[in-house]
């Protein structure tokens, strides 16, 4: 009965904290802000961005280990103090010292998102070890409405007090909604008897040909995305969108993302992992030819179809994880194979540097494919 009743406490406090998690998707909102109220330039701007996801990345593999020695509440308690704390302390931080934002801000706030999605998605997979893709759909559906939430917040109180002030009440909320929600989550209770679950530790992972595929699918499905979502603003009105409407870009985007990040998961269920993992990278290769040519409203459509294929293989991606690799060290192997991100992520920055905005649609293109090719050769662990 415990397991039972415990369960949708779980999803509550998860997404919660998920909600507050998804800064990458929301990050078009914080761009012009943070470059007026910061004295950067566009590139350092982009590289603030860059740099949070890589170190979520990273910080997935750290708070994998934590949670997997600690527990999910240790992981998630440590995720809300470095969340919150890089947003307080940008809100400290003076014009143009552009090293100070990164240190302070971009590093702690990746890491600490990262040291909460581990937790709450392996610790929602234990708890409904039948409905895994379901599980982890629920919990990050919250995640995918970041967007959306970050877009009125920063609006609404960075529009009339500041970017600063708009970093610091991020902070406080941070502390009450994801402190809250860490202190929920348990792992469910096992029985004294009880074998322990099988799987794979990340020493025994990292050996096999499964993660190498599965890391490069994460990274290659990063720059159909990442590689516009920081200017979508931008870009949205230089194709013509009226300006009052731009945006919405990043609002339909997160309504979108949440989408997928519920549909995908949970159709996994019942379709298998790579079936839905295959209409995924088909679905962001068909989207980023159509972003490329797409114009006024359509870039709206062009891009919440992105925002949705992504979304949603990165809420398949933890199933699949635990498929192969099994439930007793998912928190970090999940961590792990996150490392993709961070690759993606450092990707998606240099094409952005270095490349025009129509060659950066046929690189997102190409990206997809490469991606589709990894997961069509992943193949069942052999067990030993």
């Amino acid at each position: 009965m415990e397991k039972q009743n415990r369960g949708p406490y779980i999803l509550a406090a998860g997404a919660g904290a998920q909600l507050l998690t998804g800064i990458p998707a929301a990050w078009g909102a914080f761009q012009r802000p943070v470059m007026q109220g910061y004295g950067l330039s566009r590139g350092q701007a982009m590289l603030a961005f860059a740099l949070l996801v890589a170190s979520y990345g990273v910080g997935c593999a750290a708070g994998g280990l934590l949670q997997d020695r600690r527990g999910p509440r240790t992981a998630g308690l440590w995720g809300t103090a470095l969340l919150a704390g890089g947003f307080l302390a940008a809100a400290l931080v003076p014009p143009g010292n552009v090293v100070l934002f990164l240190l302070v801000y971009s590093l702690p706030a990746g890491v600490g998102s990262a040291f909460l999605a581990p937790a709450v998605m392996a610790c929602a997979q234990k708890w409904y070890q039948d409905k895994k893709g379901w599980a982890t759909g629920m919990a990050g559906v919250a995640m995918g409405l970041s967007g959306a939430f970050y877009t009125l917040f920063v609006r609404g109180v960075g529009g009339r007090w500041g970017i600063r002030v708009c970093f610091a009440a991020l902070g406080l909320v941070m502390l009450l909604v994801c402190g809250g929600g860490a202190v929920i989550l348990r792992d469910p209770p096992r029985p004294k008897q009880a074998k322990p679950l099988p799987g794979m530790d990340h020493r025994q992972m990292v050996r096999t040909r499964q993660y190498k595929l599965c890391v490069a699918a994460v990274a290659l499905s990063a720059p159909p995305v990442l590689l516009f979502s920081p200017e979508i603003y931008s870009i949205a009105a230089d194709r013509g969108l009226p300006e009052n409407f731009v945006p919405f870009s990043i609002v339909l985007g997160s309504a979108a993302s949440a989408a997928g990040r519920l549909l995908c998961p949970a159709g996994s269920d019942k379709l298998g992992r790579k079936r839905v993992l295959y209409g995924v990278y088909l679905g962001l290769a068909a989207g980023s030819v159509w972003f490329a040519f797409a114009r006024e409203w359509w870039v709206l459509a062009a891009y919440a179809l992105l925002t949705f294929f992504y979304s949603g293989g990165a809420a398949v991606q933890p199933a699949l994880n635990t498929d192969l690799f099994g439930l007793r060290h998912a928190g970090v192997n999940y961590g792990f194979i996150a490392l993709g991100m961070s690759g993606g992520s450092l990707l998606s920055y240099i094409g952005s540097q270095a490349l025009p905005l129509t060659a950066r649609h046929w690189l997102a293109g190409g990206c997809a494919l490469a991606g589709l090719f990894c997961v069509r050769l992943v193949k069942p662990v052999e067990k030993s």
